[in-house]
């Protein structure tokens, strides 16, 4: 009998400004951010070929986001996968700020150092 594998679990790693979602303990993907006062602006979501297709990026998205909300932050989605998600989520449409051209230029010189 082979063990039923663990519920992913979602982690925020402050130091690398991500969130990682992890299956069994291996890392399985990740979305990135950067924090601009107060918001939390999402730039590049990447889920690993070897766990594609098991809806771990909306448990991850999902998750991030929740976290966001509870520290009291918004949301800045740059990131397509996470406008995607948001457009299905409306839970979270009430932190959830548009991109601007001033956020991507900030973005920019921010992913740049």
């Amino acid at each position: 009998m082979t063990q039923p594998a663990a519920a992913p679990t979602v982690e925020r790693v402050d130091t690398k400004h991500r969130y990682e979602i992890l299956v069994d303990g291996k890392s399985a993907g990740l979305t990135a951010y950067r924090d601009h006062d107060d918001q939390r602006v999402f730039y590049h979501t990447e889920i690993d070929d070897a766990f594609a297709g098991q809806g771990l990026a909306s448990i991850l998205v999902q998750q991030a986001l929740t976290d966001v909300r509870a520290l009291g932050k918004r949301i800045v989605p740059v990131c397509p996968y996470v406008a995607k998600f948001l457009k299905k989520h409306a839970e979270f449409a009430d932190i959830a700020d548009c991109v601007t051209p001033e956020v991507l230029r900030w973005l920019e010189t921010e992913l740049a150092h």
